[in-house]
């Protein structure tokens, strides 16, 4: 049975980098394929010196273009990088797309495309023995500037066993 494609959005990667934590996604997925817009996407962060990963430095991460751009969802509220991964997502039927954006991930639901986000991935990742704890790693990613609501973080915390802080 073939691997499953694992299609990354921008954010987890930007949000895990940040964090000091790219790396789960090799150790839990050992693959990740971006399309070219998140490349761009990244490029660009780059240039305006946020401090973004180089996907080109990990071999783990491939570019791997949409090879139909009628899959492309035309909705102005997504972003080049979300369309491009719900296309590829549409060309490879079992695939897994990290993508944090709402909208982008209620279409991906609307098409039948399994997803998660980057805080799932965390959880995942503690529960496979990657990470001591989510806590601490969302603490750096909110102190690099990345909003999460309280809601949430508690939520997240409950699934991965970590009482959540009051």
């Amino acid at each position: 049975m073939p691997e499953r494609l694992v299609i990354a959005n921008t954010s987890p990667l930007l949000y895990l980098h940040l964090a000091g934590h790219l790396k789960i996604l090799q150790q839990l997925y050992q693959r990740v394929v971006i399309p070219p817009a998140v490349a761009a996407e990244l490029a660009a962060g780059r240039q305006v010196g946020i401090e973004v990963p180089e996907p080109e430095t990990f071999p783990w991460i491939t570019v791997q273009p949409v090879q139909s751009s009628a899959l492309i969802p035309a909705i102005l509220d997504l972003g080049f990088g979300e369309a491009e991964v719900i296309a590829l997502g549409l060309e490879h039927p079992g695939s897994l797309l990290i993508i944090d954006d709402r909208l982008a991930r209620r279409m991906a639901s609307v098409n039948q495309l399994t997803c998660t986000g980057t805080l799932g991935v965390l959880v995942k990742a503690k529960q496979a023995g990657y990470l001591r704890a989510v806590f601490p790693v969302i603490q750096r990613m909110q102190s690099s500037g990345i909003w999460l609501s309280a809601d949430l973080v508690a939520m997240v915390l409950g699934q991965a066993g970590e009482l959540p802080l009051r």
